[in-house]
């Protein structure tokens, strides 16, 4: 049975996913993508993800690679598709480059309709304005019997949370503190209900953990 789930979602040690003030060349706000994803950036995943050769191939990049594995289709938020208020700009395609690392068919929640995006790799990017069910639907449909992965960002986890839609959520904890931003399991009346952690690794460099739906 394909399942959604959220996988190398990485937060701070105080629930951050995102810091305050985001703008389009600062995407995280205050907290610095290098330092809260350090541990994805080492990995061999991380390397190959950028085109880069190298990486550890430990822990970390075994469970980098399990999030990524058995995905037919991502949905996100628009402010993770890329930093754009309102209506949408001629010519931006968000935050990815020409070739983005999903290589499958990618849903973007937003208010403002626009035609899909098809990008280098076999990433087209398309944007459902009729809310997150609707997204599931079409995500489901493109996933061909595949999963279907929640990118982010913290809103667009918490929609399907709330929703009781999420089967599995794998969080990475970096060792570094926020103080304010976007918190990952804000907005839930105390927090997700009807989850279970089932699975905990840590490494010194970050903290993973396995959360399912019971």
């Amino acid at each position: 049975m394909p399942k959604l789930r959220v996988n190398n979602f990485t937060i701070t040690l105080d629930g951050y996913a995102a810091g305050v003030h985001q703008t389009r060349e600062h995407p995280f706000g205050t907290i610095e993508s290098p330092v809260l994803h350090e541990w994805m950036f080492a990995t061999r995943f991380g390397h190959e993800m950028m085109g880069e050769e190298g990486g550890g191939e430990g822990i970390d990049n075994l469970l980098a690679l399990a999030g990524d594995h058995g995905v037919g289709a991502t949905i996100m938020g628009r402010n993770m598709y890329g930093q754009i208020l309102g209506e949408w700009e001629d010519g931006w395609t968000g935050w990815w480059g020409p070739n983005p690392p999903f290589h499958h068919p990618v849903f973007v929640l937003t208010h403002q309709p626009h035609e899909p995006i098809p990008m280098e790799g076999g990433t087209t990017f398309h944007f459902v304005s009729d809310g997150i069910e609707a997204a599931l639907e079409q995500a489901s449909a493109a996933a061909g019997g595949q999963d279907v992965r929640i990118g982010g960002g913290a809103s667009t986890v918490q929609q399907y949370l709330r929703a009781r839609l999420v089967d599995e959520l794998h969080i990475a904890i970096a060792p570094i503190f926020a103080g304010a931003g976007e918190r990952l399991f804000d907005h839930l009346d105390g927090g997700p209900v009807g989850y279970e952690v089932v699975e905990q690794v840590s490494i010194g460099t970050v903290t993973h953990v396995r959360i399912v739906k019971t």
